[in-house]
Order: C-alpha cells, then structure tokens, then sequence
C-alpha cells in the first residue's frame, strides 16, 4: 500500500449529504475484482450523460477538476452498501483524501485500509472551506496526516480524528497483513519462550 503523509492539491466539490456507494460507483461496474480501471466509471451517473458525454454542468466538467487529489462532500459521506470498489475508485480517479462532516462507518474503514484518507470536519470549518472554494475553486488545500491536520485555504489548521492503528499503517505505506509480517522476528521469538503446550504433530492426524 502506498505511503499517505500529506495530501497537497485541489478540490473537487459534491457538496450533496448521504452519498451512497452506489453514486460513487455504480453496481453494473463490479463485475471485476481488480483495483484499476474504476476509476473511469467513478461517479458514472454524475459525469456522464446517456450517450456516454460529460454531462453539463457536472462538477467534473469544471476546469479546477482535472487533477484534483482531494474530495470535498457533505455529511455521511458513504453510505449504502459495503462495497470496497468505492474506495478503489476513488483512488484510481486520482483521489487521496476525501473531506466530509462526517462519513458512513464502513466507508471509512475501507478508506483507512486502501489508503484513502477519510477527513471528518466539523460543521463550522466544513462550511468555511467550501465557501473558500466557492471563491477560488483553484485554491489548493493540505491534509497532514503526521500532524492530524487540515490546512484550510487562508492558513487555518483544522484538527482532525484518526484510528491509530490505521494511520501507523497508513504513514508506513502496510495493510494489516503488511504489518502483521513486519513482526516476524518478534513473533517467532515469542513462539521460542512460548512452547505450545501439547504435541502439534498428534492434532493434525
């Protein structure tokens, strides 16, 4: 898993509450178990219209779009089914960090695990950075991992919450497993001082 630090970029804004999994990526698009290629079919219904054309007026279709790392929506970002094509959507459409006032429980979770940063924001901060973006939809904002803070246009640091075990994981660039076998010395000397305390070999038969 790559390494999340910070997050430096522009926004795309979906300034919408109770987004589902399914807006994010629709249900005909999981016919695949892969992590690459979804991002073309992130927020299908949102950018494109019925023949397959950016659909006007979609956000998307904004010029401060193209190359935005960051997303910017409103609250109970996530919602719906658990599906984890979300978040590997997202990150192939080029999104690192996701900011919201708050986001659907399993969402985040598999955010956390693929190394997409779910930022939670309260109410008042949420509301000053899209008026910010209103007024300068190029203006770029920072989310700092390592600090636990969000670099609001203007220079306003906003903390934000974390699981500590995901972002030991995610500032070390390892998943759960990832991180489990990075403890292979320490558990091997474990299992040294700890015999087990029957024969192994008997149970297996």
């Amino acid at each position: 898993m790559k390494k999340v630090d910070r997050v430096v970029g522009r926004c795309l804004v979906l300034p919408a509450d109770n987004i589902d999994t399914d807006q994010i990526i629709p249900g005909r698009f999981l016919k695949t178990t892969s992590r690459t290629g979804l991002g073309a079919h992130a927020f299908h219904d949102w950018r494109y219209d019925q023949a397959g054309g950016p659909k006007p007026g979609s956000p998307f279709a904004e010029p401060a779009a193209a190359g935005a790392r960051i997303l910017v929506a409103g609250a109970n970002f996530g919602c719906g089914s658990s599906r984890e094509h979300a978040p590997w959507a997202l990150l192939d459409c080029g999104f690192e960090a996701v900011i919201a006032r708050s986001f659907a429980d399993i969402f985040r979770q598999n955010a956390l695990k693929n190394g997409l940063l779910p930022v939670a924001l309260p109410p008042g901060s949420h509301d000053g950075l899209l008026e910010a973006l209103a007024a300068d939809p190029a203006v770029e904002v920072t989310v700092d991992l390592g600090r636990q803070v969000a670099e609001l246009p203007g220079g306003r640091l906003v903390p934000f919450a974390v699981d500590r075990f995901a972002r030991h994981c995610l500032l070390n660039g390892v998943d759960e497993i990832g991180y489990v076998l990075g403890m292979e010395a320490e558990i091997a000397a474990y299992e040294r001082c700890h015999p087990a305390p029957f024969d192994t070999t008997m149970a297996q038969r």
